[in-house]
């Protein structure tokens, strides 16, 4: 895993989708290389980093899990203010989770900007017997929708190094291309006092 004490660009991303699709261990394996079998729904924002190396630039991903909000329909436009990447997770075996896809991804333009880089994440392929979600049908809508997609497992961490690392690569494409705000100035937005606390409390991922 990449260092986190320097870095050129700080791009903020979300995980969005319904409550149980595994955004929560997807953000833990990412950032920490963990998995947890006894996740439980949080209420609050999950919020934690990781600096990367990509194309001779560092980049520190700050990633913001809704935790349970979106069981309450409780989340804000102050989630989405500042971010520039987005995964909307669906669980490959839950069909109800990917037939909500549709209002996340509204949702998430209605208060994101407007050049955010999304990729449909089709999670939980270690129950592939269980199977509801037609990897070709999710690529499709992604294809439709302008979506980055990869399907994942958090659990035997299949593409989710992959997930995250593409999505920060088109987002620091489109900062080069000016077409978004560069790292560092859109970062003003995004440390609140509530981030700062979170960040104290993991030692792992405080920005020196």
């Amino acid at each position: 895993m990449g260092s986190d004490e320097a870095y050129n660009f700080v791009f903020k991303v979300v995980l969005i989708g319904e409550s149980g699709v595994g955004k929560s261990n997807l953000l833990s394996r990412f950032t920490k290389n963990e998995f947890n079998h006894d996740s439980r729904t949080t209420i609050g924002v999950e919020f934690s980093t990781r600096t990367v190396q990509l194309n001779n630039f560092s980049i520190k991903a700050q990633i913001w899990d809704t935790a349970g909000l979106e069981r309450y329909r409780a989340i804000t436009s102050a989630y989405y203010r500042g971010a520039l990447g987005a995964l909307l997770v669906y669980d490959i075996t839950k069909h109800l989770t990917y037939e909500s896809v549709e209002r996340w991804l509204k949702e998430l333009y209605e208060h994101a900007d407007a050049h955010i880089v999304v990729m449909l994440v089709g999670n939980k392929t270690d129950l592939e017997s269980d199977r509801s979600v037609p990897t070709e049908e999710a690529k499709d809508f992604a294809e439709k929708k302008g979506l980055l997609f990869l399907e994942t497992s958090a659990l035997e961490s299949t593409n989710v190094e992959a997930a995250f690392t593409n999505v920060l690569a088109e987002i620091h494409k489109k900062a080069s291309s000016k077409q978004v705000v560069r790292g560092p100035i859109s970062a003003v937005s995004l440390s609140s006092s509530g981030a700062d606390n979170t960040e104290e409390k993991k030692p792992c991922c405080r920005n020196i």
